[in-house]
């Protein structure tokens, strides 16, 4: 099912897992590209929203899991993607992760079923802009977990950080995280910065479409 959470942001809800598409003045970001069994269901939403798969200007991943990269190859080849350090240089095929860590070996296990993509991945970080979105740095879910906001459109798309359960925002949970003590300080961190957003996108649960930013506030608060 695909909702319009805000002018211009989309949210495509995938059995499971979220991807969105964020429209601005310079062109479509694909947040996220849904698990290999979800590219059927990505395809058919981006055309529910009006766009095809050529529409996409480029794509943004908030981290390398599984079930964040899998439909990348539905997409040509002369989109970017965009992705922190260092899981960029696993989706490049650079850089294999040793099995000492539960969230490592994890990933070390699905890379055995995503190939990789044919895009250029361009490796960005704090500060740097995706179009109309600002890029922080919120390791802890993975080493190079990203959050993309813009604060113009209120909304921010924060990945597997955080994920949301019943109406309440939780941390990413200790079995899905490669460290825990950086998944609360990201949380932290993104919390102090005062956002004013709206709506808060995150990869599993329901977004928040009023008051993101208190719930991020309140999550802090409780760590």
């Amino acid at each position: 099912m695909v909702t319009e959470l805000a002018e211009g942001v989309w949210w495509f809800d995938l059995r499971g897992v979220n991807a969105y598409l964020f429209e601005d003045s310079e062109g479509v970001t694909l947040v996220d590209a849904g698990a290999p069994w979800t590219r059927g269901a990505l395809l058919d939403q981006l055309d529910d929203a009006g766009f095809r798969p050529r529409d996409v200007t480029r794509i943004a991943l908030t981290h390398y899991d599984l079930d964040h990269v899998g439909a990348l190859g539905r997409f040509e080849a002369e989109r970017p993607v965009y992705a922190g350090e260092p899981d960029a240089d696993i989706l490049r095929g650079d850089r294999r992760l040793p099995w000492n860590n539960r969230k490592t070996a994890f990933q070390r296990a699905t890379g055995l079923v995503v190939s990789e993509p044919a895009q250029s991945i361009e490796t960005v970080g704090d500060g740097d802009r995706i179009g109309d979105l600002t890029v922080y740095e919120t390791p802890g879910h993975t080493a190079g977990h990203l959050a993309f906001v813009s604060e113009a459109r209120s909304v921010a798309f924060v990945g597997d950080l955080v994920r949301e359960s019943d109406g309440r925002l939780e941390p990413s949970p200790w079995a899905l995280s490669q460290d825990t003590d950086a998944v609360d300080s990201s949380i932290r961190r993104l919390a102090g910065l005062d956002l004013d957003v709206e709506v808060l996108a995150m990869g599993h649960g329901t977004p928040f479409r009023k008051r993101g930013a208190t719930y991020l506030d309140d999550l802090a608060g409780r760590l």
